[in-house]
């Protein structure tokens, strides 16, 4: 069984390196800026028995991701992590500006050469979990829940797959294209067909679709219509085929081209972008479905989505059923800082920072990780 169903089912507080695989190198520092590395060794030579508070902030209203696996990196690498006293928020809260979602309490030595690390994992997985609950919630505004289906397997390196698909979870999104995406939290990876299957059968997307469905009949049959850049045509064209076994047509036109139903209807143009997958395509695409009976074909759309556009279109009402992501929401907007704020049990910090308290903040019981 899986960390995260142990996790939701209650019977687990935390994630831990059983999940998070850490690199081992990070003992030795290789990941650690120098210069905490030099501070690490200064402290136990000059000033061992110090106690010090690390809190860490940002400065967006955001979704927080990140405190299980760094809690585990804590407890797997910390020197002596059981003395360690750790307050924390949990992945999933909301956090405001400035609030303190994290604390760590102990002799600078143990876990300081840390910090870079702590700040990166915390700002990476807040940004993606941010920025898909952003997406999310978008997506809804129409009044109706509409998937969004986590795709950014082709613009970040392939190592950022489980972290990104766990915070992108984390954000709302329950679909992910890669298996690697969902291997932190207990799913498999779900699509259909690319651009390069219908090039195999010459354009033909009945063929190429037939082919699909043969191959893997027990997945919901979806094909994907802007190959031939005539959406209108290939979507009826499968429906007709295939009738209620369809379950959904998938648009990815390129921005920089118009679709043949607007060549073909050119006194519609004049009064908007008609370039890629717009709302004036989508409507004209659900009228042609309906009008020959196939309303129960769903339409998703791909393609440089992102918040705003999504909420443009929610808001126009355009018929879209799901929306498939990826760039957009591996944006690194939100930064976390580490201060040190206390120190041996009075305040010290460096001129604009102090103690944040929050009593948000639940403290964080040891247990041994998995190395």
């Amino acid at each position: 069984m899986k960390e995260i169903d142990l996790k939701l089912s209650g019977k687990l507080d935390r994630l831990t390196n059983k999940t998070f695989k850490f690199d081992e190198r990070i003992k030795d520092g290789w990941f650690s800026a120098v210069y905490f590395l030099k501070t690490k060794k200064i402290a136990e030579e000059k000033v061992p028995n110090n106690y010090v508070t690390m809190q860490f902030f940002q400065k967006e209203d955001a979704v927080l991701c990140g405190t299980d696996e760094v809690i585990a990196l804590l407890h797997t690498f910390a020197d002596k992590p059981e003395t360690l006293e750790i307050k924390s928020l949990k992945d999933g809260d909301k956090i405001k500006p400035y609030e303190t979602v994290l604390t760590i309490s102990g002799a600078y030595q143990q876990f300081g050469y840390l910090e870079g690390i702590i700040d990166g994992i915390l700002a990476r997985r807040t940004s993606v979990a941010t920025n898909v609950y952003n997406v999310v919630k978008a997506a809804q505004i129409s009044g109706s829940h509409k998937p969004v289906i986590f795709m950014g397997d082709r613009d970040d390196h392939y190592t950022t797959q489980a972290g990104d698909g766990y915070a992108a979870y984390i954000g709302g999104s329950t679909a992910q294209a890669t298996n690697a995406m969902n291997e932190w939290w207990g799913k498999e990876g779900m699509g259909t067909m690319p651009h390069a299957l219908i090039q195999m059968f010459r354009g033909d997307i009945v063929a190429a679709t037939k082919a699909y469905h043969e191959t893997f009949p027990n997945d919901e049959l979806a094909a994907l219509v802007d190959y031939n850049n005539d959406v209108v045509t290939d979507s009826l064209k499968v429906a007709r085929e295939f009738g209620n076994e369809l379950k959904s047509v998938r648009l990815d036109t390129s921005r920089t081209l118009v679709d043949k139903y607007f060549l073909r209807n050119y006194q519609l143009m004049g009064t908007f972008d008609p370039r890629g997958v717009n709302p004036e395509l989508l409507f004209a695409l659900r009228k042609a479905l309906d009008e020959e009976g196939y309303q129960h074909v769903k339409i998703m759309v791909t393609g440089g989505f992102t918040y705003d556009r999504i909420k443009e279109f929610e808001n126009q009402g355009v018929p879209v059923d799901m929306y498939g992501v990826g760039r957009s929401l591996l944006n690194l907007d939100v930064g976390f800082t580490g201060d040190l704020v206390m120190f041996n049990g009075a305040p010290e910090a460096k001129e604009g920072r102090r103690f944040r308290p929050n009593p948000r903040l639940e403290r964080v019981e040891y247990h041994e990780e998995t190395k």
